[in-house]
């Protein structure tokens, strides 16, 4: 059994049917898989939520396991940037402290956007 973080995009597929999504969730679930999510991609998912869609997507939502953002993994996620940063790389704020989730509770995430998660050391589904 593997815990899968889903990334924001992966979110929105689900919930506007695109991708396969559903389908791969479902099938992670049924081969008794967890799927989670953190305060960042329900931030996110909630930005482009209509409130005819809110309903759904709450209930999406609270079918995933959900990982706080802890003062640690806020202290992981902010030397990730800086780390990244003094390389010349910028990384956004929300996708480090994702990514420091993800690291701090060795979880898989789901995300079609590769390239902002550069760190070797995260594991991705592919």
């Amino acid at each position: 059994m593997a815990i899968y973080l889903l990334d924001s995009d992966v979110i929105i597929d689900v919930l506007n049917h695109k991708r396969g999504r559903r389908e791969l969730l479902r099938d992670l679930a049924e081969e008794r898989h967890v799927l989670a999510c953190c305060s960042i991609q329900v931030t996110e998912v909630y930005t482009g939520t209509t409130p005819e869609e809110e309903a759904r997507t709450e209930e999406l939502l609270a079918g995933l396991e959900f990982y706080e953002v802890t003062q640690e993994t806020a202290r992981k996620a902010g030397r990730l940037r800086r780390d990244y940063a003094r390389r010349g790389v910028t990384l956004s704020l929300a996708d480090v402290t994702i990514a420091a989730v993800a690291l701090s509770h060795q979880l898989t995430l789901i995300t079609d956007n590769v390239k902002d998660y550069p760190m070797p050391e995260l594991k991705l589904y592919r």
